[in-house]
């Protein structure tokens, strides 16, 4: 598997990933950048898109999706308790072909398992995904913080409770977590020093 690193676009930056697998397909992780960028990498990589994930529904995590979509025929997959189609929500109904499950999840790409699981709190339709010893936690989960829950749709209490669920989540110390802004960490260092993972009121 190959993991490519895409920024999204100014001003928030938003980390976006494509995962690439051997067999030459390929699926992309809230895809914020514009269109182009990643059907750039596509054809540099001889790949086929065939599944957008999405983390949760905001507006600078889903810029490109339609285009993407349309572009290659890619399955949309998202909570649709996220799909509003408002200014912070933007996404509809009709753009997401395969919700995120009620509760816990697994999803199969070739030789790549997925494991979803729902965090609700900084939006409502929030997730993590977990794929061998990477953990794309969106904006649930920062380097020493967390998602803010003070915006349309948040929920400091559902926070509380899915940050306990990312603290407890059955993967080692050492696996890499890719935040949807910012650096990235190890979810053994946020178990360790940060405080809102460790239990801190907001």
């Amino acid at each position: 598997m190959k993991l490519i690193h895409i920024h999204g676009v100014w001003p928030l930056y938003t980390n976006t990933f494509l995962l690439i697998t051997a067999a030459g397909h390929a699926v992309v992780v809230d895809p914020a950048a514009e269109a182009e960028t990643y059907l750039a990498q596509l054809k540099e990589n001889n790949a086929t898109l065939t599944d957008i994930f999405l983390t949760h529904g905001h507006y600078d995590h889903v810029g490109s999706v339609a285009a993407l979509k349309k572009a290659t025929g890619a399955k949309v997959h998202m909570d649709l308790a996220d799909a509003k189609g408002d200014q912070m929500y933007p996404l509809t109904p009709d753009l997401i072909d395969a919700p995120w499950p009620a509760g816990n999840s697994e999803y199969q790409v070739d030789e790549l398992t997925f494991r979803i699981w729902h965090t609700p709190g900084h939006t409502p339709g929030g997730v993590v995904i977990a794929c061998g010893d990477r953990l794309f936690s969106g904006d649930t989960l920062f380097a020493g913080s967390c998602g803010r829950v003070d915006l349309p749709g948040s929920s400091p209490a559902e926070m509380q409770r899915s940050l306990a669920l990312v603290a407890d989540l059955p993967l080692p110390d050492e696996t890499t977590v890719y935040p949807g802004h910012e650096s990235f960490t190890t979810l053994g260092q946020e178990r360790r020093s940060n405080p809102y993972l460790m239990g801190e009121v907001f």
